[in-house]
């Protein structure tokens, strides 16, 4: 066999055929010429990081990170820095780096993608331990994480974000000051402040207009709506893509710092993190090796999957 020795590192919990799964990875790797992966499950005491590293110590170059938002965020952590490639199996809800790399949820595709070898290196946000590779937010954006249940995030998906979101429209803004780099000290009172490396959010929706995961910069969000007229504004000039979005203010750094005078729900990538009084990020340039589409050209990683979703579909037949 050539090709590179890879491993599998999945949240059983999020798929609900597992056999299936071992197929059509497998499958598509024998075809490819590639070893048999290892196989390594997630659990409620490690969500991912854990069992990467385990496999990288095994001698794997490429990782599937199979499951959900947590699941990707642990194997992101342990490969950052790394040589080894990282393949994204979206099998959550969420899936935000899958979003923003055009999988929408299929899994069959994220393997044709690893297989046809694209490859990308992109930055890396770090909070304390935690690496993430998209977005991290204080305030609303995890206040609406936190009031979506899982039940109704399986019943419709995405859009259950959105009612969660509903429910705290009306919430009272932080008290916050926002420094940069160190050196710009920016007191607010917004209702979230998101940290992107990319810039797109469930269903599509472009928050951040220029974000490069490859610029060596984090771009910063303050969004201060202060009521349901102004929310309203301020979705509509997101949806409809202006460069100008009223009541949010876009900086890049690569050092940001939030500091809130009550403790406030905190989220990286989608996943809920410890409520706190601050956000500390930096930036980890160029920290991950990503599998991606080809080609390779599209600098905010909104890929064309067409050619790879083609041939993943043959790849489903074969394991059904």
């Amino acid at each position: 066999m050539t090709g590179p020795r890879s491993a599998v590192v999945v949240n059983p919990t999020k798929v609900p055929d597992l056999d299936q799964l071992r197929r059509l990875i497998e499958q598509g790797l024998s075809e490819k010429g590639w070893p048999t992966p290892k196989w390594y499950e997630t659990t409620a005491e490690d969500p991912g990081r854990g069992q990467t590293k385990k496999a990288i110590g095994e001698g794997a170059e490429l990782i599937f990170a199979c499951g959900g938002d947590g699941t990707v965020m642990a194997v992101v952590t342990a490969l950052a820095g790394s040589d080894v490639a990282m393949a994204v199996l979206p099998a959550g809800t969420g899936n935000l780096l899958a979003a923003n790399l055009g999988l929408a949820g299929d899994m069959a595709t994220g393997v044709q993608v690893a297989l046809d070898g694209g490859r990308r290196r992109i930055d890396v946000g770090v909070v304390g331990e935690h690496c993430f590779a998209v977005m991290a937010g204080m305030g609303f954006d995890a206040q609406m994480l936190a009031g979506t249940s899982e039940k109704a995030k399986k019943r419709i998906g995405w859009l259950a974000y959105v009612i969660g979101g509903f429910r705290h429209l009306r919430d009272r803004p932080m008290r916050a000051r926002i420094v940069l780099d160190g050196e710009r000290s920016l007191p607010r009172r917004p209702r979230s402040v998101i940290v992107g490396n990319v810039g797109r959010l469930q269903g599509g929706v472009r928050l951040l207009q220029r974000a490069d995961p490859a610029d060596g910069k984090l771009d910063v969000a303050i969004l201060s709506p202060n009521n349901l007229g102004h929310w309203a504004s301020l979705a509509w000039a997101v949806l409809r893509r202006r460069d100008r979005v009223p009541l949010m203010e876009t900086f890049t750094a690569e050092r940001i710092e939030i500091y809130t005078k009550r403790t406030e729900p905190r989220q990286l990538d989608g996943d809920l993190i410890e409520p706190g009084r601050s956000l500390k990020i930096n930036i980890k340039p160029r920290a991950l090796l990503l599998c991606v589409p080809l080609p390779d050209s599209d600098p905010d990683l909104a890929y064309d999957v067409t050619a790879a979703a083609r041939q993943a579909e043959s790849l489903r037949e074969k394991t059904k």
